[in-house]
């Protein structure tokens, strides 16, 4: 049984936080963006169009404001926390996985694979 020890518990714990951060910003770079994509049709849809006006008012349209910019949020922090979790497993994987480059047909292919 390994033993681990507190300076490797709190390099994890460092690693943790910082990728947490990074996934932070991307989500709030992402909120911000749709906030801006969302909010000019929206506002100018209800000036323009006359259903919206008659029927969307001021909370109606923060709605979808905040809506559109909260899906943003949460689908950009998870793409990143996805891609730092998988390139830090990569990093951490035995030598003999991290060669994933393709070896050419001259090569035999293992007996599963073999017709």
């Amino acid at each position: 049984m390994a033993t681990v020890t507190r300076a490797h518990l709190e390099q994890r714990l460092a690693l943790a936080k910082r990728c947490s951060r990074e996934a932070n910003i991307a989500g709030v770079k992402a909120a911000a963006v749709a906030t801006i994509a969302s909010a000019v049709p929206t506002l100018a849809s209800v000036r323009m169009v006359p259903w919206a006006k008659a029927n969307i008012n001021p909370t109606g349209q923060a709605l979808i404001i905040c809506t559109a910019a909260g899906m943003a949020y949460f689908v950009a922090a998870d793409k990143k926390i996805l891609s730092l979790a998988r390139r830090h497993s990569f990093e951490n994987a035995p030598e003999h996985l991290k060669n994933t480059s393709f070896q050419g047909t001259g090569r035999p292919h293992p007996a599963f694979f073999r017709p």
